[in-house]
């Protein structure tokens, strides 16, 4: 049985370390979208593209407090989280763009224009 990514990680205890992204064309571009709160893009982002894979860290941390009649109490939560999104053909890095924006770092790949594909016969021959 084949099992989503997501299930498979979510199912082997790896839910902190991969970011949910949203993917979708847009003229000839691939966008890829990752809802990321509270970040400083310029410190805490980094996207790498490597042949036809681009690859998307974070470094999150969240401090939250709560004081109550009873006393004090502090949570952090920070972590690294990844994501690698794999693109239809490689891509000259100088032509993808990001930008963040209200919690949301969006990330333009150009793709090229891909004709249909023909099919082709392999010919086999005996050895």
């Amino acid at each position: 049985m084949d099992v989503p990514e997501p299930v498979r990680r979510f199912l082997e205890g790896d839910r902190e370390s991969w970011l949910r992204v949203e993917e979708y064309r847009d003229a000839d571009s691939l966008v890829v979208k990752a809802q990321v709160p509270g970040i400083d893009p310029d410190k805490d982002a980094d996207i790498t593209l490597t042949g036809n894979e681009l690859q998307i860290t974070v470094r999150h941390e969240e401090k939250t407090e709560h004081k109550d009649k009873e006393g004090y109490r502090s949570e952090f939560r920070h972590g690294t989280f990844s994501r690698t999104v794999s693109l239809p053909a490689a891509v000259d890095p100088g032509d993808v763009t990001a930008s963040y924006t209200d919690g949301i770092l969006e990330i333009r790949v150009p793709v090229p224009e891909q004709g249909p594909r023909e099919g082709r016969k392999v010919l086999v021959t005996r050895v």
